[in-house]
């Protein structure tokens, strides 16, 4: 499975005030930035989630596709305040109705799971939509990982013999990731984590003007 926002490495993050991270207690000696997704990369993932909105008979509106751009464009965790804030380039803010309520949809959609660790949100892997999704997050450095989740059929299995249908499944995992842990003697380290993805050639960050 390609990852083409970086899916398989370390997400910081969102923060736009420079603050530590929710799970970080002291500053990161480890801290690294990832290569930001392209435009081309949100358009792609943007056109692939109205599709699949539309498939179900409903709309990814104005608002809709504006709160998932933010967090595809942000590559990482974003808290809903932080949504807010950003959802217009000027100084306008948003009103947190409309941020919450797009939230909301999408979620319901397999298209952004919450991180309740974090009390954040994160889009999904647009190759992986609403499938169930394994988040670890680095209590050092603050990144989040999405893997595969494990086999859950006897989880499902459970669910269904007490009369309960799952909708949505989100696993979270704390620990230290790669590059923060310490080497265990005798192993080297992810090389996919030792080293930052470099940008395709001739492109920079995705900055998408918002609809009118």
């Amino acid at each position: 499975m390609s990852a083409p926002f970086g899916w398989s490495e370390g997400r910081r993050p969102l923060n736009l005030e420079a603050g530590p991270s929710p799970l970080m207690t002291s500053p990161c000696p480890h801290d690294r930035e990832t290569a930001p997704p392209t435009a081309a990369q949100v358009e792609r993932a943007l056109g692939a989630a109205a599709a699949r909105v539309a498939a179900a008979g409903d709309r990814l509106t104005r608002p809709r596709r504006r709160v998932l751009e933010l967090l595809l464009i942000a590559g990482s965790p974003a808290k809903a305040y932080d949504l807010v804030a950003t959802y217009h380039q000027d100084a306008r803010v948003a009103k947190p109705a409309t941020v919450y309520r797009a939230l909301q949809f999408l979620e319901t959609r397999g298209l952004v799971h919450r991180l309740s660790t974090l009390k954040s949100y994160v889009a999904c892997d647009p190759e992986r939509p609403g499938a169930p999704a394994l988040y670890l997050l680095c209590d050092c450095c603050g990144s989040c990982r999405e893997v595969p989740a494990p086999d859950l059929a006897a989880l499902n299995a459970a669910a269904t013999a007490a009369g309960y249908e799952i909708e949505r499944i989100t696993l979270e995992g704390q620990g230290l990731c790669s590059a923060c842990r310490p080497p265990r003697p005798g192993a080297a380290r992810d090389p996919v984590l030792q080293t930052e993805p470099e940008a395709a050639a001739g492109s920079g960050p995705a900055s998408i003007e918002p609809r009118p």
